[in-house]
């Protein structure tokens, strides 16, 4: 099966704050805000939603298509993507830019606040999805350069291509008519609570009218676990699955891109449904929260497996 994963490739700058940013911040005088968080720390990682999809994928046997744009710093990123045998054909140098930068600071109590350079990723990354057919392909859109995920949807549908649809921390720059362009048709529409709310807002949906836009929703919430909610001969229906347990917790940064690849294995998986998918999500969100960084951390099978036995029962594949 071919996996067409999108998104942005970028270097993570993750920082920690030994204390709450709440601690810190007048509510009285946000109108003038001017604060500086002394952090304990700077350590850079690999990132951006569609590297970290794809490299968790590459954990779990995969060899996903990448499909985004870098700057001219990336030899150090491809370097580690040969090493993980991940391909890079598709993933578009930008000689004149920097690849996307986030830098990302964490308190104590897992807030985060991050500023993010696009760099590279403000160029389109063309991509020929001729020699890709309906019946052997699985796609992603997650964040990434905003024309892509347009555009991709519109391909995936001309083409009858399933694919999940992630827009994550791109949603306030869409307008209500393109956020329900994209959902309308898409296979999965993954979310946070807090993405779910900002989507029903923007689109004035209720969630009854997003369930029939969307073949499944799946909305996580971080140690709570994730919802998947289905629409049944126009009866929703929502399956709580829980979190898969983390020991211990380090760093929350790339748990949902994490997340993403183990529901789009279990995806693949002849014989297994959707809460089943979700349950895999769970289980290699697992492994990036109790690791700083985004791709520092590492798994096979059958530890993959044995993880999967102990937080759901079963085998996981």
């Amino acid at each position: 099966m071919n996996i067409l994963v999108s998104g942005s490739m970028a270097y993570d700058r993750i920082m920690d704050f030994p204390d709450k940013f709440s601690n810190h911040i007048l509510p009285d005088k946000i109108h003038i805000l001017n604060v500086c968080f002394m952090i304990d720390g700077l350590k850079e990682n690999f990132g951006g939603t569609a590297g970290n999809i794809g490299y968790t994928l590459s954990l779990l046997g995969e060899k996903p298509t990448i499909i985004s744009a870098a700057g001219s710093d990336f030899s150090t990123y491809r370097n580690w993507f040969d090493k993980n045998k991940i391909p890079t054909d598709h993933i578009r140098i930008i000689e004149s830019e920097l690849t996307a930068g986030a830098y990302i600071t964490t308190d104590k109590a897992d807030n985060q606040i991050t500023a993010f350079n696009p760099g590279a990723m403000k160029h389109s990354s063309p991509f020929d999805f001729s020699p890709f057919k309906s019946d052997d392909t699985l796609a992603i859109i997650s964040p990434g350069n905003l024309d892509d995920m347009l555009g991709f949807s519109r391909t995936y549908k001309d083409k009858g291509i399933r694919y999940i649809f992630d827009p994550g921390q791109s949603l306030p720059a869409w307008s209500s008519e393109q956020i329900a362009e994209m959902i309308d048709g898409s296979h999965i529409f993954i979310c946070n609570d807090y993405e779910l709310q900002l989507t029903l807002e923007k689109t004035s949906f209720v969630l009854d009218e997003l369930l029939h836009k969307t073949g499944t929703l799946i909305v996580t919430k971080g140690e709570e676990g994730s919802e998947v909610h289905t629409m049944d001969n126009g009866v929703a229906e929502k399956i709580d699955i829980p979190a898969a347990k983390a020991d211990p917790i380090a760093d929350p940064t790339g748990a949902g891109d994490a997340y993403r690849a183990g529901l789009i294995k279990g995806l693949l998986l002849k014989g297994k449904d959707i809460y089943h998918a979700a349950k895999m999500g769970a289980v290699a969100a697992t492994y990036s929260v109790e690791n700083y960084g985004t791709q520092t951390f590492h798994f096979d099978a059958d530890d993959f497996n044995a993880r999967f036995q102990q937080a759901f029962g079963g085998k996981a594949y």
